[in-house]
């Protein structure tokens, strides 16, 4: 792991703090945490690793108070937002900040343990899903601990594999990172993305297969986007214009347009192919039908899944000539498209279904509409593939997966069973394969990859990993709990089976999202492993706001409904311990981005709760989000600060705004990366100034800043091992869990 220099401040600062050791600490949860070497409790005198307000590096706090909407607001470190990469006085503070975590989690009981025990869990053979193009089969694999993925091509299933693309030398570091990639219908081309030091900005490449040889052009400036092949001839892809010298960064982004790249020339000879600059918040993606009869154009204006149709007849086009035609012109409903052949389409769509249905339309009578092909059912359906003569269609149901085949007609067929908790996704495939791969995992299962046989059904693996523990060694229960409301809550509960029966309380680690209908379902971490084979237990909240329980359950936790996620996890706890599962005094709580926001907005409101927290590349100044890089795509989830009525909503629950001195706040590690362009780190070092400058107890309230990474896609092995370890070891130091050999 790449760390910060720990120079004299840093260990001078520590030093500071450890002479406050042994200090009562106040604590209504009487919790028992370990000291340095051992264990200990508050009142046994042994040294715990506490800091005072002195220990922290100097912050300057500016007179800086606005009149917004009828309230006096003080943002004293609005100087934070200044990019470290430019600005001297940010970088140096945020040195010292590394400066002073980096000798902290150093000195933890069991940091190195964990960074072994991750190591080791990470330490195997890993594939991706294989997509298929002519007769070749492309995947990444990862041998255990390289850095990155690599990509693999064989010729048929049963072929010799042959290393395409190896992202491991591109740079000394392995921060450069191979994003993601598209073959072309023949499998003569890949083009691929690269992604620099976590950055959300991709550089498109092309690879010729036969040879292995890397083209000369470079893509540059392509930001979420697809790559959507027309034949051999070239690629449809999504960036931005180029920015001129002095802008900004970490600026808003706008103007967002489809280019079509032709294989083998220059970036500056792309062709646009749809902009709309009358419009400059719209943002399009293409996609291509698997017959290459039409591109299909989809606009958005935000995160929120509504988004319009244009399309693009590709047969007989000229070159240079794009003619795009409405299909779904007006962003009121989600379409997606699922398959084309010929003039008909297939899409998902929640128009007049809010589980969603498949619906399709014959471009030759348009008139008559959209016809429904599988009408919407109780659980959402979430994806759908036509593979062979058959849809697959995926349904999430109370967090997990559940496949369902039908025929083109739309008649339901056999239901694809899947033992036990877990998550199955993939499914891909084309009109007229005769099969399709797909990717099984649960939290004490990593990914297994299997082919099924869409003739016959019959499954067999195609990538099935060893692993370096037992999952029939672990429980994992699916529970719900009542929320303050009295809405029931699903919950996932993982434990060692004999610590479960043994019914002794356990240090516990709580996730939770919640936002943006996105469903946190079971996976894999080799992070998450390590603390339960230490002997904690993990639970997953499935609260409102997320996509667990379809629309309606998202509506519930948006906007001004934002504090019902933020109940949701809080009732989450309370249940944890009144169950007996996590021990009094023994609650950590985590979550990344919005879930970062999640973790501050409930420390704000149940301190005492828990006993430590990590909020990860999180949202925290929520009155001023939109001012930055991708902000402006997160207001239908949040909404407006410059609407009244939203503004006093995001005030009530911004992190930033609402820490109450006089409390006693849990101990804090506060993870984001100087590189993160989609949540900018100046959120989280606001944050942590404010914390670090508040009454609210010794615990500590700590910055860790992961260098040349950003919001977390593209991190190299050895960055996610460090920062695992240094988490873990933090969170199990104030929880209890024992920093010795593995819990029994």
């Amino acid at each position: 792991m790449a760390r910060s220099a720990r120079g004299l401040l840093g260990g001078a600062l520590l030093l500071a703090a450890l002479l406050s050791a042994g200090r009562a600490v106040a604590d209504s949860s009487e919790a028992a945490f370990p000291e340095a070497t051992g264990g200990s409790s508050p009142g046994s005198g042994k040294a715990m690793l506490v800091l005072p307000k002195t220990a922290y590096p100097a912050t300057r706090a500016d007179a800086l108070v606005e009149q917004v909407f009828g309230q006096r607001v003080a943002d004293p470190f609005r100087w934070l937002e200044a990019d470290p990469r430019t600005d001297g006085a940010v970088a140096s503070w945020v040195a010292e900040q590394n400066a002073l975590s980096g000798e902290y989690l150093a000195r933890l009981p069991g940091r190195e343990r964990f960074a072994s025990r991750i190591r080791a869990l990470f330490d195997f053979e890993r594939y991706g899903l294989p997509r298929k193009a002519g007769r070749s089969y492309f995947y990444t694999r990862n041998s255990g601990l390289q850095n990155q993925s690599a990509l693999w091509v064989r010729k048929g299933v049963e072929g010799r594999q042959r290393l395409l693309i190896d992202p491991n030398g591109w740079s000394a570091d392995g921060s450069l990172a191979l994003a993601q990639w598209e073959p072309s219908p023949s499998g003569r081309y890949v083009a691929f993305a690269e992604q620099e030091a976590g950055s959300d900005w991709r550089t498109l490449r092309v690879v010729d297969v036969a040879t292995g040889r890397i083209l000369d052009e470079r893509i540059a400036w392509a930001n979420d986007t697809e790559i959507a092949w027309v034949g051999d001839e070239g690629f449809l892809y999504s960036r931005f214009p180029a920015p001129r010298p002095g802008d900004d960064p970490r600026a808003p982004r706008f103007n967002k347009a489809v280019w079509f790249h032709r294989v083998g020339t220059a970036q500056d000879r792309d062709e646009l192919v749809h902009a709309t600059p009358e419009q400059p918040e719209l943002s399009h993606k293409a996609l291509v039908t698997s017959d290459g009869r039409w591109a299909v154009v989809v606009s958005e204006v935000s995160t929120d899944k509504r988004n319009a149709v244009h399309l693009i007849q590709l047969g007989g086009r000229r070159a240079g000539q794009w003619i795009v035609q409405p299909l779904v012109p007006e962003i009121a409903d989600h379409w997606r498209l699922v398959a084309g052949i010929g003039n008909r389409l297939w899409f998902l769509t929640d128009r007049g279904a809010a589980n969603y249905h498949l619906v399709n339309i014959d471009l030759a009578q348009p008139r008559k509409g959209w016809a429904v092909v599988v009408p919407e059912r109780g659980n959402t359906l979430e994806g759908a593939r036509m593979i062979g003569d058959r849809f697959l269609l995926s349904y999430l149901k109370d967090g997990q997966t559940i496949a369902v085949m039908t025929d083109r007609s739309g008649r339901p067929g056999k239901a694809i069973t899947l033992n036990g908790i877990g998550t199955a996704s993939g499914f891909g495939g084309r009109p007229g394969d005769a099969e399709t791969f797909y990717q099984f995992t649960s939290f004490n299962l990593p990914p297994a990859i299997y082919r099924m046989d869409l003739q016959s059904g019959a499954v067999t693996p195609f990538a099935v990993p060893k692993m370096a523990f037992d999952p029939a060694d672990y429980l994992v229960e699916q529970r719900q709990y009542p929320s303050k409301d009295g809405t029931m809550v699903p919950l996932y509960v993982v434990r060692k089976k004999a610590l479960a029966a043994a019914g002794k309380p356990l240090p516990t680690l709580l996730y939770g999202y919640g936002g943006f209908d996105i469903a946190l379902t079971p996976g894999y971490s080799p992070v998450r492993m390590a603390w339960l084979e230490a002997g904690g237990a993990f639970a997953l909240a499935s609260i409102r706001g997320g996509g667990e329980l379809g629309r309606t359950w998202y509506e519930a936790g948006r906007r001004e409904k934002k504090q019902n996620s933020f109940d949701d996890f809080i009732a989450a706890g309370e249940y944890l311990v009144k169950e007996g599962i996590a021990a009094k005094g023994g609650l950590a709580i985590q979550g990344a981005s919005n879930g970062g926001l999640l973790v501050g907005a409930v420390v704000n409101q149940r301190p005492d709760l828990f006993a430590a927290a990590n909020p990860d590349v999180g949202v925290m100044d929520m009155l001023r989000f939109d001012r930055f890089t991708s902000g402006r795509f997160w207001v239908d989830d949040y909404g407006r600060p410059n609407r009244e009525g939203d503004w006093h909503t995001l005030r009530s629950y911004s992190p930033y705004h609402n820490i109450i001195g006089g409390r006693t706040y849990p101990a804090i590690l506060v993870t984001t990366a100087d590189n993160d362009d989609r949540v900018v780190p100046a959120h989280s070092f606001k944050y942590v100034a404010a914390l670090q400058s508040a009454d609210i107890g010794e615990r500590p309230r700590l910055l860790r800043v992961e260098a040349r990474a950003g919001h977390g896609a593209g991190k190299p092995v050895d960055k996610v091992i460090g920062a695992g370890a240094d988490v873990l070891s933090f969170l199990a130091y104030w929880t209890g869990l024992p920093a010795g050999a593995q819990g029994k």
